[in-house]
């Protein structure tokens, strides 16, 4: 085995330890293509250059690329929820905003005809008023 070779059987070890440590998925990922690079490269140094063709294609190539396709479609889940309960929290806070308007006192006008709450606008008849009781 010559010095090349176990350096490069030295980085595969090191490739296969932080990919099991890593707590990032493109970091994985990445860790993972430079994995299947590096056995690539010592297929070819034992003579086996199919197994290297393979690996390459296979390890580093479609893998690869169907993994970070499926990260992309896990974070577009994520970003999309995100949005989903920002805007459900904007709705809830304005909501409890309006309610908080309807029911605090307000600086009201009082005319002959109709009388202003905060809540909207009640028109008052001559008619309504006479047949409230009064208590007097």
């Amino acid at each position: 085995m010559t010095i090349f070779q176990s350096i490069l059987l030295g980085f595969l070890v090191v490739c296969a330890i932080s990919v099991s440590f890593s707590r990032n998925l493109l970091n994985s990922i990445l860790i993972y293509m430079s994995y299947s690079l590096i056995m690539s490269i010592l297929w070819v140094c034992l003579e086996s250059p199919d197994l290297a063709i393979t690996e390459a294609a296979v390890g580093a190539g479609v893998t690869s690329i169907l993994f970070f396709a499926t990260l992309k479609k896990i974070q577009a889940i994520r970003i999309e929820s995100e949005k989903a309960e920002t805007v459900a929290a904007r709705n809830n806070d304005t909501t409890a905003q309006d309610n908080q308007e309807a029911n605090s006192p307000t600086a009201l006008s009082v005319s002959e005809s109709s009388t202003q709450t905060a809540t909207g606008i009640m028109n008052d008849s001559a008619e309504d008023r006479k047949a409230e009781p009064t208590h007097e």
